[in-house]
Formats: structure tokens, sequence, C-alpha cells
């Protein structure tokens, strides 16, 4: 049985906290202009408005054995698109009365989270042929759920497997989507987080057809109930399932038996936890070169995180934010930081007040760029700013521990300028004839060949990173 640490009150500065709260633990602000790297860029595909508003552009995913690139709105349509941007066309729509899903995308936060496909998708006479997964909020909440808060119902999350009957045809041909858990919300933030399986696994190798999950705190502010820690909830968690097998509790997906929590007997554990201690997942990664997984997390008011997930990692939240003690919403002890062995702290982190982000931050997208064609961007940690547009890197290679002061940015080349991604959006805004919009919510894609792919919920317009 693993032992779980206890966080002692002794722990807890001793001096009086207000003294030591701050809102900006970092003295030294994100490097505006050294270590800039500029990247040329196109526009690579249009996806459709829907009801006269942009899509809500939320994953885009790559799926070789087609040789189709997938895109979900959050509002419920899936689109693919071929490797050249044209044509777009819907796939399937989750919202569609016909499959009982019932997608919940009022606000900002809810709607599809994520969709990514079995490894095996078009592999005929396999046991993942056909088969893909949507991460989904929903409004129908009669069913009753897998994993419950300590109190409250705002809505429900569930993971959906879909099979197609044939994966090459053009609109999805299967059945109702089959559930595979379900989490009842207490609050309508933080709701989920990407799911993906790990593409760099092998036929035959540990990973290899294993789902990885991102479950957020359940929301309000500063996790109230307390579930990121508590290893008897789901929430606030990185799972990891087999979605083919059959021995979780709900006999629904399998359990890995090497899973960190899996094997230990105790009962207050979930065998389906990978990591945790973690807020608002948005993207997680792996280095091809190097099998490390990265996870971008948002912060609650003061820091944002990419941190390395290692097997049974706990990433600190809520008794931590970022390197620093965790107070409340209004700031974070900067004293004994990084002081708990026991915690996986960020490799790069920066605080929501720098003057690069203007107070309206989230750390989201993520990729290892290592042999693609942009020379400039090779072996760098790649991710992006929700909000404000900003896209960041660090050494691959040589990865930092902790802090603003490796973090350095990419910035967009257009036309001999260079912008952040915004101010592009902000330009299409103004030919679409609508009014700029005031944030991004940007995600960053892998593609085809190494190809980068960035996407908002501002403009419908996917765009390319070219050499």
């Amino acid at each position: 049985m693993r032992t779980i640490p206890v966080f002692a009150a002794s722990l807890l500065i001793a001096a009086p906290l207000a003294a030591q709260t701050t809102t900006d633990p970092f003295p030294a602000a994100i490097e505006q202009t050294q270590g800039v790297i500029p990247v040329n860029f196109r526009e690579f595909a249009a996806i459709p408005d829907l009801d006269g508003t942009p899509a809500r552009i939320m994953t885009l995913f790559t799926e070789r054995g087609t040789e189709r690139i997938f895109v979900s709105d959050m509002r419920g349509p899936i689109y693919s698109v071929s490797y050249d941007g044209a044509p777009v066309a819907q796939y399937v729509n989750v919202n569609d009365p016909q499959w009982g899903v019932g997608v919940q995308s009022q606000g900002r936060e809810r709607g599809i989270q994520s969709i990514t496909f079995h490894p095996q998708f078009a592999q005929a006479g396999t046991p993942g042929y056909g088969k893909f997964y949507t991460w989904t909020d929903t409004d129908n909440v009669e069913p009753e759920a897998d994993f419950l808060p300590a109190e409250g119902e705002s809505h429900h999350t569930v993971l959906l497997e879909w099979t197609a009957r044939n994966p090459r045809a053009p609109t999805y041909d299967g059945s109702a989507p089959r559930e595979l858990a379900r989490f009842q919300q207490p609050f309508s933030n933080h709701n989920g987080g990407h799911i993906a399986f790990n593409p760099y696994a092998a036929p035959g190798e540990p990973d290899f057809g294993l789902l990885y999950i991102g479950v957020a705190d359940g929301g309000s502010g500063g996790d109230p109930q307390n579930m990121a820690q508590n290893l008897a909830s789901g929430f606030g968690k990185l799972f990891r399932i087999d979605p083919l097998g059959d021995n979780s509790a709900n006999g629904e997906y399998g359990i890995p038996a090497d899973n960190p929590f899996a094997g230990d007997n105790n009962p207050n554990t979930l065998g389906e936890i990978y990591a945790y201690g973690i807020r608002n997942p948005q993207r997680f990664g792996w280095d091809p070169e190097t099998g490390t997984m990265y996870l971008t997390d948002i912060g609650q008011n003061i820091v944002e995180k990419i941190t390395t997930v290692p097997k049974g990692a706990n990433l600190g939240w809520n008794t931590w934010e970022g390197s620093f003690r965790f107070v409340n919403r209004e700031g974070v002890i900067t004293a004994n930081s990084r002081s708990d062995s026991n915690v996986v702290y960020p490799v790069a982190e920066y605080d929501q007040t720098d003057p690069i982000i203007q107070n309206q931050a989230a750390a989201t997208g993520l990729l290892i760029y290592r042999d693609g064609p942009i020379v400039a961007l090779r072996d760098k940690v790649l991710w992006g700013d929700s909000p404000s547009g900003e896209i960041f890197h660090f050494d691959a290679n040589n990865p930092p521990m902790g802090g603003s002061g490796p973090v350095r940015r990419v910035l967009l080349n257009d036309g001999g300028t260079s912008k952040t991604f915004l101010q592009v959006i902000q330009e299409k805004n103004r030919a679409q004839g609508r009014d700029p919009a005031n944030r991004t919510d940007m995600r960053l894609n892998a593609g085809p060949d190494n190809r980068v792919f960035l996407t908002n919920k501002s403009d419908g317009v996917i765009r390319e990173l070219v050499p």
C-alpha cells in the first residue's frame, strides 16, 4: 500500500500569512524581446460558423490511418479536414438528438472538451477498429454518475466511445455511442480537459491503447471540496484507463494493473489515477525522444504552469499553486517555495500579472517539437496562453526548474511584422465584419508530418506554422 504524504500544520509558514502573501511571485517579467522566435504562418482551413457565431474549436486531432484531420466545435459538430485543408465536412454532430447525448455548451468552459481516436481506428480486425472517443459536458443528468463530488450538481461530464462501421466513410456510419464513465460536476467551470492516447507507444508496449483523461478539480475556485489531493475522488486527476477493458467498478472500461494505485489494496484510492493534485488540465503531451509527459495546468489567480508528469505524481494543487504555497484566490506564499519532496513542481511557470499577459491568463496547448520543418522550433517545448494568444517555448534538451526566467516567446511573422496570435485574429475579425475579439481561446495542435496548427474560438480559422 502506498503511503500518502500528509501536509502537517507545521509546514505552513509560522509567520502571519498576510505579511508573506503576494499576487506577483516572480520578480522578473517574461522577457519580451530576448530569445523571441518569429515564425511564418498561413491560413490552412476555415471551420463553419454555427448559429452565426465562429466555431468554438477545442480539439484538432490527426488520424493518420485515414489521412484526415478531425476538428471539434465545443457545441457538438466534429468536422473532417483533408491534409491540404480542403474540403471541410461535418463528420458527426455529437449534439444531434438521435444520439441522446445532450451537449451542455453554455459559457466558455462547457461543451465537447476533447476528442481522440483509437490508434487502431483504421486497422481492420483489431479491437480498436472504428473506435473514437468524446469527452463532453451534458445536460442529461438522469443516469447515475460513476464519480461524485462531495456535494452539488451543475451538470455531468461523460466519456463516450463511438464505433464507425467503415472508418474511411466521409460521415459517421455507426450507432449511438457507448458510455464509459460519468462525472457529476458540482460547478459549471473546470469540467474536463484533454483525452489522448500516447502516440509514441507501439503495439505490444505497456502504454499502447491506454487512454489518458484529464479531469479538472470540479470548479468554483480554490478547490473548495479539497478533491484534487483526495485519492478517493476522481476530480483533480489524470486518469489512465483501457477503454476496451472491463475490470472497472462499472464494468465499462479497464484499469491497467501497472497504474500507481491499482494494486495497493487500499479501498480509499482509485485505480484509475495516474497523477493527482491537478487543477484544470488543458493539454498534455509526450516528448517523442525521451517519452517524458508534460502537462499545462491553469492556475487559480496567480500561477500558470507547465509540469512533467511521472507515474503517480502529485502536482501539488490545492496545497501548492505552482512552486508556492496556495493561500486563497488573493495570493500565494513565496517563503519555503518548492520545499515538499513529494510534490512534482513546474518546469516553467509565470504569473497572471506579467505585462505580456495583462491579467488574462490560462496555460494551454502543448507540443514538444523535435524534427519538424521549422528549424528554429526544433527541440523546443511549445505551449500557449489561451486568452492572450501568447506562444511560449523553452529548451526540451535542458528543461528548466521552475519560474518564468527561462520562458521565451514565439511571435507570428505577418509580412515582416511580428504579431501576437490575438493581433492576427483581431485583423481577421475586422475583415469578417466582426468586432475584434478580446481573447483568443487558442490551442496548439500537432498535425501530420510534424506540422503545427493554431486554433481559436474567435474567427473559425485554423492556421499552420510554416518554415
